[in-house]
C-alpha cells in the first residue's frame, strides 16, 4: 500500500471516527440537559447507558452489514443515521424523546462506523499493526478531547440546542466526505479488497473470553470517569471552567494511552502489558481515595482513564495478532459487548452513589477494586507471538 493511500485512509478513518468521540464528552452535557428538560444524574446516566447499549448493537450489526453494502456507503448512510439523531435531540423535550434521537439513532449510527472503519483499516497491510489500530481506537477520545472544550464553549455562547445541531451537521458532513475518500484510496491502492464476503466464525473461544474479561473490567471504571468526568471534579471541589479544562486532559489521556498500548503489544507480551495498565489505574484510585481533592481528582482521573485506554490499544493490537485480518471486524464488535455492559455497570452504580450521598468516594473505591481484580486476571492471559503484517 502506498504511502498516500495510507495517509488517505486513516485520513478517512479519523474523519469519520472523531466526531462520534462526542459521546465520550457527555458529562458536558450533563448539567445543561438537566436543567432543560428536569432530569436527575440517574436519568442522563441512563441515555448514556442505553446509547452504550445500542451502539453495540450496531457495531455487532455491522460485520453483516458490509458483507452486502459497501463500506463506503455504509459509513454515508449511517452517519447520516447519527445525525438525524443528534438533530432530534437538539429539539427533544422529555427523556424518551432524549432516549429515541440520542441513545438509539446516534448512538446506532456510531456502533456502525465504528466496526465498519477498523474492519477496512485492517484489511490494508500496515506495519506495526498494533500502533495502527491503537491509533484507530484512540479516534474517540481525541474526539471527545477536541469536543468537550469546543461544545462547553459553544453551549455557553450560543446554546445547548444550537449546540447540538451544529455537532448534527458536522456528523452527516464528515461521514459523506470520509466515504469519498475511503473510494479515492480504493482506487489508488490495488491490494485493497473487499472484507469477509464470506461469513466469518469466531475462533479461540478460550483467549477472547479471558481478553474480554480483562478489557470489560478495565472498561467499567475507564467509563465511569470518561461519562462523568466534568461532574466528578466539581463534586471533588473544582469550578465549571477547571472541570471543563480537566475533561479535556483526561481525554488527552485516554487517547494517548489507546495510541501506547497498541504500540506496547507490538513489543511486549499481552500479559505484562495488561497488568501494568491495571496497575497503573489502581494507583490512580489509591491517590483519590487517600488524597480526596480538586487537586489530586485530576491525576487520579487522568490515571484510572489511562489504565482502560491502555487496554483498549492493546486490545485491538491483540486481535490484529492472534486472528485473521478478515475476522478483525467479527472479533471486535464481540468483544465491545464488554464496553455495553461496563458502561451500565459501574458508571449507573456511581450516578446512583452521587445522587444519594453527593459524592463520587464509594464509587472511586469499587474502580479500585475493580482495577485490581482486572491486574490479576490479566497476568493469567497467555503471550501471544508476534505475526507478521
Amino acid at each position: 500500500m502506498s504511502t498516500s493511500a495510507s495517509k488517505q485512509l486513516l485520513i478517512a478513518a479519523s474523519l469519520a471516527n472523531l466526531p462520534f468521540g462526542t459521546i465520550y464528552a457527555f458529562s458536558v452535557l450533563l448539567k445543561p440537559m438537566e436543567s432543560a428538560l428536569s432530569l436527575q444524574r440517574a436519568d442522563m446516566t441512563l441515555v448514556f447507558g442505553l446509547a452504550s447499549i445500542v451502539l453495540t448493537a450496531g457495531m455487532n450489526i455491522a460485520p453483516s452489514l458490509y458483507r452486502h453494502l459497501s463500506i463506503p456507503r455504509l459509513i454515508t448512510a449511517a452517519s447520516l443515521v447519527a445525525a438525524t439523531g443528534l438533530a432530534l435531540t437538539a429539539v427533544a423535550e422529555s427523556k424518551i424523546g432524549l432516549i429515541f434521537s440520542y441513545s438509539v439513532l446516534f448512538g446506532l449510527g456510531g456502533g456502525i462506523v465504528f466496526t465498519s472503519v477498523q474492519q477496512l483499516v485492517n484489511q490494508f497491510d500496515f506495519p506495526n499493526r498494533g500502533l495502527i489500530n491503537g491509533y484507530v481506537v484512540s479516534l474517540y477520545p481525541l474526539g471527545a478531547m477536541f469536543g468537550a472544550p469546543l461544545m462547553g464553549w459553544s453551549i455557553e455562547s450560543i446554546g445547548l440546542r444550537q449546540t447540538l445541531g451544529l455537532l448534527a451537521a458536522v456528523i452527516g458532513c464528515s461521514g459523506v466526505f470520509a466515504s469519498f475518500l475511503i473510494r479515492h484510496t480504493a482506487k489508488q491502492s490495488r491490494q485493497h479488497k473487499h472484507p469477509a464476503m464470506a461469513p466469518e466464525r469466531m475462533t479461540q473461544w478460550p483467549l477472547f473470553l479471558r481478553l474480554s474479561a480483562v478489557f470489560t473490567l478495565a472498561a467499567s471504571a475507564g467509563l465511569m470517569v470518561m461519562s462523568q468526568a466534568a461532574g466528578i471534579m466539581q463534586a471533588y471541589g473544582a469550578g465549571l471552567g477547571s472541570a471543563l479544562g480537566a475533561t479535556t486532559l483526561i481525554t488527552a489521556a485516554i487517547a494517548a494511552a489507546r495510541i501506547g498500548g497498541g504500540w506496547l503489544i507490538d513489543r511486549f507480551a499481552l500479559p505484562h502489558v495488561m497488568a501494568a495498565a491495571q496497575l497503573w489505574a489502581l494507583c490512580g484510585a489509591v491517590l483519590l481515595s487517600l488524597w480526596p481533592s480538586a487537586q489530586s481528582a485530576l491525576p487520579g482521573l487522568a490515571m484510572i482513564g489511562m489504565g482502560y485506554g491502555l487496554i483498549s490499544g492493546a486490545s485491538a493490537g491483540a486481535i490484529a495478532q492472534a486472528w485473521p485480518q478478515s475476522a478483525f471486524g467479527l472479533v471486535a464488535s464481540r468483544l465491545y459487548i464488554g464496553w455495553c455492559l461496563a458502561a451500565i455497570c459501574l458508571p449507573v452504580i456511581a450516578a446512583g452513589l452521587y445522587d444519594a450521598s453527593g459524592n463520587y468516594r464509594h464509587a472511586v473505591l469499587i474502580a479500585g477494586a475493580v482495577n485490581l481484580l482486572a491486574m490479576g486476571l490479566a497476568l493469567r492471559l497467555p503471550s501471544l507471538g508476534k505475526k507478521a503484517a
